[in-house]
């Protein structure tokens, strides 16, 4: 915490420092430079250590096992969705992700299986951030975090308590929560394996349209896939 701390602190300091000596291009993306730089640092490491290691992750082991894998991170999500979703006082999306955690984590074996979806059980994704969005808190400018990757700003602000959310991390045994962190970093890399060959052949500039697509994935997220013109389940 102490360490994300300071990244947060060195973070905004330099994006201060880069609104002062150079005019934003665009309103949602303000510290475009710096965020480019980091974003390319990210992109090597990526490339050099993450990705390899999420290929093999995919080539070696068989999709069952990934697909349980990505089921109990899941699980994990839904957990912390409930009270998220219940201080957005969305009571359908609340039973909804007790439901899914109810069913998943007893006859789905601790989340190994996802049979809430096969009950049509609807998945309603809340972070902090999000739960604050929802509330009216602007989400704040886009920014690139060392390691991390794409966020708004209210997105590393709360990242702590988002942190805490996922009860893997609460574990005393450090090896084991380490082990846990790592499998969901490849777990959630080895699923966007596909999704490199479709932005290497459309975008023009990576930065830019992984940038676009992240946000407007917030803003579905905001408003739980459903248009904001037709949502009556908000404050």
């Amino acid at each position: 915490m102490r360490l994300w701390a300071c990244t947060v602190a060195l973070a905004c300091a330099g994006a201060g420092a880069y609104a002062q000596t150079a005019k934003p291009v665009n309103l949602v993306d303000p510290f475009e430079g710096i965020n480019r730089s980091i974003y390319a640092f990210n992109e090597v490491l990526d490339h050099a250590v993450m990705r390899p290691v999420a290929i093999a992750y995919s080539e070696f082991l068989p999709r069952w096992v990934r697909n349980s894998v990505t089921h109990f991170f899941g699980n994990l999500a839904d957990v912390w969705s409930i009270p998220n979703n219940a201080l957005s006082l969305r009571p359908k999306a609340t039973v909804d992700s007790i439901k899914r955690v109810a069913i998943n984590s007893t006859v789905g074996i601790l989340g190994l299986r996802d049979v809430a979806s096969t009950m049509d059980i609807d998945k309603h994704p809340a972070d902090f951030g999000l739960m604050l969005n929802r509330w009216g808190v602007p989400s704040g400018p886009y920014v690139i975090v060392p390691l991390l990757g794409p966020r708004t700003l209210i997105e590393v602000v709360v990242y702590p308590l988002d942190w805490n959310g996922t009860l893997t991390n609460w574990t005393d045994d450090v090896r084991l929560r380490d082990f846990f962190m790592a499998l969901s970093f490849t777990d959630m890399r080895a699923s966007y394996l596909q999704a490199d060959d479709v932005v290497n052949a459309v975008a023009l500039d990576q930065y830019s349209f992984k940038r676009d697509s992240y946000l407007q994935r917030r803003i579905y997220l905001q408003n739980d896939g459903v248009s904001s013109d037709t949502m009556d389940d908000q404050p």
